[in-house]
């Protein structure tokens, strides 16, 4: 069976990218937490990883002798090693462009990142009311953001980015965990889409788990109360 490494559930948007799109395609595979404890070289998280993959990070996928260690390649190789699941769109055009837009969520986004790290289990609109306020770089990713989801909701119809699930909608499920965190303002299609997300098996399961965790990470959690 696959096997598929990856931190906390509530904070590591990366390891809920592969987990979603194998829990809501059906794909089965053992889920392998690594708890985070810090990610200095000495860290258990680190020291554990460090055998399995080159980059001691999660998500790791390892299937029988291979190990495949970046996000965008696993779920490259799970379309190839599944293709009756259609994890990306079937046609030739369609999906370069969920390529594309999966490329730009892998690289990109990065104002988006550092002001709004995945946090699910937390509530915080009074941080992500002053972020929007003082930074001009997150209030340009979410205006990128907001017109790729209108865009492509538009020309496929919905309810999901290219009509039915794909691994576009797996890699901003994150995204969507963000925006609801820090109650950023968004718009009224923004919102329906963002509740088809919250609305997927798949998901539900992730965030179910997230909010079981209660395993809070001090240098996760800058705004905690008390903190």
């Amino acid at each position: 069976m696959l096997k598929l490494y990856i931190g906390n559930k509530n904070y590591s948007s990366w390891s809920m990218r592969p987990w979603v799109l194998m829990t809501q395609a059906g794909i089965p595979f053992e889920e392998v937490r690594v708890r985070f404890d810090s990610f200095a070289p000495d860290s258990q998280f680190k020291q554990t990883l460090a055998g399995i993959s080159p980059t001691a990070k999660v998500p790791v996928l390892v299937d029988g002798d291979l190990v495949v260690w970046d996000t965008l390649a696993i779920v490259e190789y799970l379309a190839e090693r599944f293709p009756e699941q259609h994890l990306w769109p079937r046609e030739t055009d369609k999906r370069a462009h969920a390529r594309s837009v999966c490329a730009e969520m892998h690289s990109g986004f990065s104002a988006l990142r550092g002001a709004c790290p995945m946090n699910i289990e937390a509530h915080l609109p009074q941080v992500g009311a002053l972020a929007l306020r003082d930074k001009a770089g997150l209030r340009a990713d979410l205006q990128r953001l907001f017109a790729m989801w209108q865009g492509l909701l538009a020309e496929h119809g919905g309810p999901l980015l290219f009509g039915r699930f794909s691994v576009a909608d797996a890699f901003y499920a994150p995204v969507v965990m963000r925006l609801r965190t820090y109650g950023l303002p968004v718009p009224d299609e923004v919102a329906v889409y963002m509740a088809q997300v919250c609305a997927l098996p798949g998901v539900k399961a992730w965030v179910d788990g997230a909010l079981a965790e209660k395993d809070f990470r001090d240098f996760e959690e800058p705004y905690r109360l008390g903190r």
